[in-house]
């Protein structure tokens, strides 16, 4: 279906296409935020805020720093590997206006993952926390990296909370391994040496490679999504336009330079990576970095501190942020936006969050190599349970069988992606390219879906993880969503496995909520609520499931344990 198919479909406010040609590249739209919003928050992190301007400052230092003092040229990789902390848009945003190309990488990433993406990507320098320190060190003979900068957790507070805090950190915490470094020059004195530098200006344009950003980790070895400014900026703009939804008072729901959004999923992620640094930034907004998400206590004391207008998520954090007993006490008040991504939303949780908080969770679709965002729900009570919603203005979407046949609305074929905002390319790897992006600039999901009539998507399954029994296909997201909303559920995940009657049968994985839940609870249930070939034939109990850091349940993980 071409972009204009969903034209009458979109609510009202949303600009039906995107200027292409608005901005020449990332940096353009970071500079000129930084103007027009100077004075307003742009980060706050551990007590500390950065407005728009200081952004700026620091990040044209550290640029100044890369520019002056080391010899980067223009295009060369550098690897960014910290948590949602300060030194991070700084580091992005000055590394973007020197010239270079962003690898965004996993603090908690193992050391074999480390190596496979510095190598990969040919990084020359690397922006790391000393509480990865040990990490680094081992790594580092077997890549190209030259230049080390070490951003230590106090290095943007006031000296003395600084150094009190770095203290805490080291010695009273013992979060930071022992390593040896005496290359790496700290953040710190990058900052001091690059400020006041002259910068050249990046001539970067938009079909110049902006972010590496590795993705297929859970599928084998990761490759490098080359995103280019043009998809970036292209992402969005599209995401603005949706933001321009009107309510029925006329205005758009969120007003530029006046929210407050609060961002726990890492910014190193695709999906915050847009949303926080990037969406927010060309609106002006005030980004709330949560460093440790995992700690629900910290995460709600914080929540606690802001009238937050936006929350950015997925499932696993909703769930666990309505278990602590003082969420219910938060200010909801102001909460208008909370955006759901990564990975499937569970109705049960959606209904028990619009319950806990009077806001509805509007769920997108999307992937590394578009961005991410390729489909959004509308807002409010326009949206639709069950669905992504409708393709981003500007994207076109289609389904096709297995000989790439388009199919009509209404029926499951394999999801396809063609807008401004698909990558370039995997980095280096033409033949992996090749497999998902054909000529005409159609991107293959790997995802089933469907179109219904009325432009609305939903995505019935990943394709590997579908599982067919007795020659009926099951689709592990339906179980899922089912067995979820059973009350002493609090997270399951389900997979195939080979059998001799039936070819594969479904598996069923259970961590149970704290009353505790018995295997022949759990199939008397799903005998009531499924059909025989979609009724799990084995039920295991356990006390987790294997996630990556962003909360995605790893099912291979689980096929491999099976």
């Amino acid at each position: 279906m071409q972009p204009d198919f969903w034209n009458d479909k979109r609510p009202a406010g949303v600009p039906l296409a995107i200027e292409a040609g608005a901005y020449k590249s990332v940096i353009e739209v970071f500079e000129r935020s930084c103007k027009k919003f100077a004075d307003r928050p742009a980060f706050s992190s551990m007590g500390v805020t950065l407005t728009y301007a200081e952004l700026e400052r620091y990040s044209a230092a550290f640029a100044g720093y890369l520019q002056n003092h080391t010899d980067l040229r223009p295009g060369d990789r550098i690897a960014v590997q910290l948590p949602n902390v300060l030194h991070y848009p700084i580091a992005v945003f000055g590394a973007m206006r020197a010239g270079l190309v962003v690898v965004n990488t996993n603090p908690l990433y193992t050391v074999r993952e480390m190596r496979h993406q510095f190598k990969d990507s040919g990084a020359r320098a690397l922006v790391y926390l000393n509480l990865f320190g040990s990490k680094v060190q081992e790594v580092l003979p077997d890549t190209g990296i030259e230049f080390l900068i070490e951003a230590k957790m106090g290095d943007l507070m006031s000296p003395a909370k600084g150094w009190l805090t770095n203290l805490v950190v080291d010695k009273v915490k013992k979060l930071v391994p022992p390593y040896q470094l005496p290359q790496a020059i700290s953040f710190k004195s990058a900052l001091h040496r690059g400020r006041g530098q002259g910068i050249q200006p990046s001539t970067a344009g938009l079909d110049d490679i902006a972010v590496l950003q590795y993705t297929g980790g859970t599928t084998g070895l990761a490759k490098g999504a080359m995103l280019t400014h043009g998809n970036l900026v292209a992402n969005m703009q599209q995401a603005r336009a949706c933001m321009s939804q009107t309510g029925t008072d006329g205005h758009p729901l969120l007003k530029e330079g006046q929210e407050v959004v609060i961002a726990p999923l890492p910014l190193y992620h695709i999906y915050a990576f847009t949303a926080n640094c990037m969406c927010m930034m060309v609106t002006g907004n005030h980004n709330v970095l949560i460093g440790n998400p995992r700690d629900i206590g910290g995460f709600v004391k914080e929540l606690k501190k802001w009238r937050f207008s936006a929350l950015l998520g997925l499932n696993t954090l909703f769930v666990a942020l309505m278990e602590h007993p003082e969420f219910k006490n938060l200010d909801f008040s102001a909460l208008k936006l909370t955006n759901s991504g990564g990975t499937a939303l569970v109705k049960a949780t959606a209904e028990r969050w619009q319950k806990a908080t009077g806001c509805r969770i509007t769920e997108g679709y999307g992937l590394t190599e578009t961005s991410p965002v390729a489909c959004t729900n509308p807002y409010g009570e326009l949206g639709r349970l069950g669905t992504v919603g409708l393709p981003l203005p500007g994207t076109a979407l289609k389904v096709t069988d297995d000989n790439g046949v388009e199919q009509p609305l209404g029926q499951p074929g394999e999801l396809c992606i063609k807008g401004p905002q698909v990558m370039k390319g995997y980095w280096q790897q033409p033949q992996a390219t090749a497999e998902v992006l054909d000529d005409e600039g159609w991107f293959k999901t790997g995802d089933i879906a469907v179109i219904d009539p009325d432009g609305f998507v939903r995505i019935v399954d990943r394709k590997k993880d579908m599982i067919i029994v007795s020659g009926f296909n099951v689709y592990p997201n339906e179980i899922e969503d089912v067995v979820m909303a059973h009350p002493k559920v609090a997270n399951c995940a389900v997979i195939g496995v080979p059998d001799e009657r039936s070819g594969e049968a479904v598996k069923l994985f259970v961590v149970a909520r704290e009353a505790g839940v018995s295997v022949e609870e759990l199939k008397a249930y799903c005998k009531e609520n499924f059909t025989a070939y979609k009724v799990p034939k084995h039920i295991v109990l356990r006390d987790s499931l294997p996630m990556t850091p962003v909360g995605k349940i790893l099912r291979r993980e689980l096929r491999d344990i099976a």
